[in-house]
């Protein structure tokens, strides 16, 4: 079996091998065998480690489109990407869901301590913070996007519903930020910094990428899925607590987590208990072959 072969037969396999590779790989050669697991987001070589990392979900996407569907795919990821008429609603979603949540869980936790005080707040730069945060939030949800919904979601999609979808997608796309976030687990403080890390990585990621398949499910608009993913990096840095503790950051972890698989909840409810829009995405995948 050829190489070519093989990825038309793997092709979702082969893309993740390949993002995790070049991510990882790339900051390997950035911050070095000592701190490929220690390094944080205040470390000095985060600052290139993390945006050269995004390069490997939009690599690993255009690459294997082009062996998997050709000229056909590409055509097929710009109409997604140009696809805007989606309905005021679903921009709403995107745009609203992680700054609401984010808002209305740091403006509780304020209440119990000002170390929760959010770093637009206790920043002097307010502009200049927020304008890094976009630009980042930009970088980032527009790589990754390229390949976590360019190209590999919706292949997953054709064979799973919603959820399982969302689930997959979701913890590997958690895994994926280790060598970015694993040094953080070592402010944990009393919480055991794997638990730590574990509920970084998963608590609120999972469920939100749930949120972001049903989304896409229902809009086949690759533009509005990185519209989503842009506030999750902005309120990051916005909405970052500088002071917290590694347990009180590990209370807001928590808290995420549970708003977002409330969420989820609701949004199934909402939806008669299930998330799949009423032609399913066998009928309308975005993709060229499976």
């Amino acid at each position: 079996m050829t190489f070519k072969a093989f990825v038309r037969q793997h092709p979702v396999p082969t893309y993740y091998v390949l993002a995790f590779a070049i991510s990882w790989g790339a900051i390997l050669l950035i911050v070095g065998p000592g701190g490929f697991l220690t390094t944080t987001s205040t470390s000095p070589s985060f600052a290139v480690a993390g945006p050269v990392s995004v390069l490997g979900p939009a690599l690993a996407g255009l690459l294997l489109t082009g062996i998997v569907d050709g000229r056909a795919g590409f055509r097929d990821l710009l109409s997604r990407l140009r696809r805007w008429r989606v309905g005021v609603r679903w921009y709403a979603v995107a745009l609203l869901t992680a700054p609401l949540v984010s808002t209305a869980i740091v403006v509780a936790l304020s209440l119990t301590s000002p170390a929760f005080a959010p770093a637009i707040v206790t920043t002097e730069d307010k502009a200049g913070l927020l304008l890094t945060a976009v630009a980042a939030g930009l970088w980032v949800a527009v790589g990754e996007e390229l390949g976590w919904t360019g190209f590999a979601m919706p292949r997953l999609r054709l064979r799973h519903g919603i959820v399982a979808t969302g689930l997959i997608v979701g913890v590997l796309w958690g895994a994926w930020h280790l060598p970015l976030f694993a040094g953080s687990a070592a402010t944990s403080g009393e919480i055991p910094p794997a638990l730590f890390l574990a509920v970084m990585l998963f608590g609120w990621l999972v469920p939100y990428r749930v949120l972001m398949v049903w989304v896409y499910d229902r809009t086949q608009s690759l533009l509005v899925a990185m519209l989503m993913h842009l506030p999750i990096v902005v309120v990051a840095l916005v909405l970052d607590a500088g002071a917290a503790s590694g347990e009180q950051r590990f209370v807001s972890l928590l808290a995420s987590g549970a708003a977002y698989r409330v969420l989820v909840g609701a949004v199934s409810l909402a939806n008669r208990g299930h998330l799949t829009r009423e032609r399913a995405g066998r009928e309308a995948s975005g993709t060229i072959a499976a």
